[in-house]
């Protein structure tokens, strides 16, 4: 047991090629699992008793609304519906379309093509942004590291439900990587964030803790403008529609219409587990002003970028009230800021193999949750955050890892 425990502490044994190995053979194991899946849900094995869409069938339908000229009725959800069958087929579950109007301009943009042509191009051009953003990160040459990232779940998920999380991780990346260098292109990507605004809140808590107001600034600029755009060109009646479609949204997340089982926040890990709605209302609160003080602090303190970025991935994640597994993709990027300080500081004991342990635990989230009511989404961004902690508690030690040391290059058997 002893022998067990050193093995796994140190975990010298997770080297560069058995993680590309392995995440080569996930991956193949995934694309096969969901290739069975479309073709049961599209009817191979017999007839589909109900016709289904991906979540892309709601950016697309509401882009037809809007170059229809009637932006408003993307979140009228009968005319919505109508929108999504004409797109697809006639009885397919309905999708919903919560996100506000700013984020017609890019839905009218792929509503120009046809359907599967439009979600391959959204797909591809946003995943290629993604892989960009993973290569700066983790400072990568040639191709074999792409495996391990693209057998990640929240990929397969992504692609699968055709939804918008390889767009948000890419401009959640690129702010990471930019804003110590580029602080006005920083804001202005955290800007375009404001599709998803509930995902924007603990970054201006960060910028503002470490006072890094151009990039504040430059954030502020750029939803003002979308927003001032998107009434000029749909309307002040759109952004009134949306603002009664959103007041009626979380009945939607706590009936159950949305699987709680593919959330991964503590608000809906504590309804997974039997809390009421008052009371997960309440453990999310208190987690969220958690989450507040962490980044506040850690900002503030101006540790390593590699930390204050992967803590404010995973603290987002933790702190909003409605994330879906795919969501997890900004774990992935913690992931990848927490191994770049590792290889330039060294790995901390447990470090690799926690780390490692993250991809079957995100693989089994949705049916932990489905089947035993377990929440492993929020234990999973838990998890990346006290690893965060733990490197932010010890970069204070005389004794920890070559210290102010810069990157050594990466050696063929380090972990990717």
């Amino acid at each position: 047991m002893p022998g067990l425990i050193a093995l796994l502490r140190q975990a010298d044994w997770l080297t560069r090629e058995r993680v590309v190995a392995w995440g080569m053979l996930l991956l193949v194991q995934e694309l096969l699992l969901l290739s069975f899946i479309a073709l049961w849900l599209d009817g191979f094995a017999g007839a589909a008793a109900t016709p289904t869409a991906n979540d892309f069938v709601s950016f697309y339908a509401a882009g037809k609304l809007t170059l229809a000229g009637t932006p408003a009725l993307a979140y009228n959800q009968a005319a919505h519906y109508i929108a999504e069958q004409q797109a697809t087929a006639p009885g397919i579950t309905y999708i919903f379309f919560f996100y506000p109007p700013v984020f017609l301009f890019l839905c009218a943009a792929l509503a120009k093509l046809p359907y599967y042509v439009a979600y391959v191009i959204f797909q591809s051009i946003a995943l290629g942004l993604f892989v960009g953003v993973m290569r700066g990160i983790l400072r990568e040459k040639g191709w074999t590291w792409i495996l391990p990232m693209l057998a990640f779940p929240a990929v397969l998920w992504t692609i699968g439900q055709g939804q918008n999380a390889f767009l948000t991780a890419t401009l959640f990346g690129a702010l990471t990587l930019l804003i110590d260098r580029r602080p006005l292109t920083a804001g202005l990507l955290l800007g375009l964030l404001c599709y998803k605004p509930h995902f924007g809140l603990l970054a201006p808590v960060a910028l503002a803790a470490s006072g890094r107001w151009r990039a504040f600034m430059a954030a502020s600029l750029t939803i003002v403008v979308l927003i001032g755009l998107s009434i000029v060109l749909f309307g002040w009646g759109t952004w009134q529609a949306y603002f009664t479609a959103f007041a009626g949204s979380s009945d939607i997340y706590t009936s159950g219409r949305v699987s709680l089982a593919g959330m991964v926040t503590p608000f809906a890990g504590a309804l997974l587990m039997g809390f009421d709605v008052r009371q997960a209302y309440v453990i999310q609160a208190i987690t969220t002003l958690a989450m507040i003080v962490v980044t506040a602090l850690i900002w503030h303190r101006g540790v390593p970028r590699a930390l204050r970025s992967a803590s404010l991935l995973t603290a987002t994640l933790l702190a909003v009230p409605l994330a879906l597994v795919y969501d997890e993709l900004l774990v992935l990027v913690a992931i990848a800021w927490i191994v770049r300080e590792a290889r330039a500081r060294g790995f901390l004991p447990w470090e690799k193999i926690l780390l490692a342990a993250i991809y079957p635990l995100s693989l089994v989230t949705w049916t932990a949750g489905k089947v035993w009511h377990v929440p492993l989404g929020p234990v999973i961004g838990l998890i990346v955050l006290l690893l965060c902690l733990r490197r932010v508690w010890s970069v204070e030690a005389p004794d920890y890892p070559d210290k102010g040391a810069a990157p050594r290059p990466v050696l063929n058997n380090e972990l990717v």
